[in-house]
């Protein structure tokens, strides 16, 4: 791998979002997340969402971190998602309605997996013929990992890795299980129908118990598979 190969893959997560609330310490990758809501927008018929950002909505109100967070991870604070979309040409639907529909939709694809989204801005960027994905858009992205299974090292990973719902450790970041002095940050992927807020505190009760020093545990999730449970 090149050192080009390493830059892009560790850019291609994009930014690690807050996961539930800032007692919770946890942070979702917006990949991860990403994939999650173009999953849930490709079930709203005649409307075609292609590209998705997510970010704070206030940066101003965000609240202090409780936890040390993972590097160049935003703070806690109520999330924006904004989008960009098109409409089929032969969509019967008034456009006010399918914009509408999509929302709730990636509203209720963001509240399952726990993100706290307080916006949703979508724009109109034209109208779509067939049912390919546009070049270069997010349509199809993310459904495959990041990133692959990581090796289970130490009492730490080993905890981690048999916490109920989680399918795997991962290593975006570098490693699946940061140690240091003062904290200590955990990489998983959240299996098929389980909460990720339900994971993460498992992950977090399940290592904090295996090292028993009293650091506070850190949780990044880098995939979500699958639907979710409501």
């Amino acid at each position: 791998m090149t050192t080009a190969d390493a830059v892009r893959g560790r850019l291609r997560p994009g930014r690690l979002l807050p996961l539930g609330a800032a007692r919770d310490g946890a942070w979702v990758t917006e990949e991860a997340a990403r994939a999650v809501l173009l999953r849930a927008a490709a079930g709203v018929p005649g409307i075609r969402l292609e590209r998705v950002r997510i970010g704070l909505a206030d940066p101003e109100g965000a609240a202090p971190f409780a936890v040390p967070p993972p590097p160049s991870a935003l703070p806690p604070g109520p999330l924006r998602i904004s989008g960009e979309c098109t409409v089929g040409a032969g969509a019967v639907r008034p456009l006010p309605a399918l914009a509408s529909a999509l929302r709730e939709a990636l509203f209720a694809a963001a509240d399952a997996v726990d993100l706290v989204v307080s916006a949703v801005d979508l724009h109109v960027a034209g109208v779509h013929e067939d049912e390919a994905g546009a070049p270069g858009s997010d349509r199809g992205r993310g459904a495959a990992p990041v990133e692959g299974t990581a090796a289970v090292e130490g009492p730490a990973g080993t905890a981690a890795a048999t916490a109920p719902g989680v399918s795997r450790l991962t290593a975006v970041l570098g490693t699946p299980v940061h140690l240091a002095s003062a904290h200590v940050r955990v990489e998983v992927a959240v299996a098929r129908g389980h909460r990720p807020l339900d994971v993460v505190r498992a992950v977090r009760t399940a290592v904090g118990g295996a090292l028993a020093d009293g650091r506070p545990v850190t949780v990044l999730v880098t995939a979500v598979d699958g639907e979710q449970a409501p």
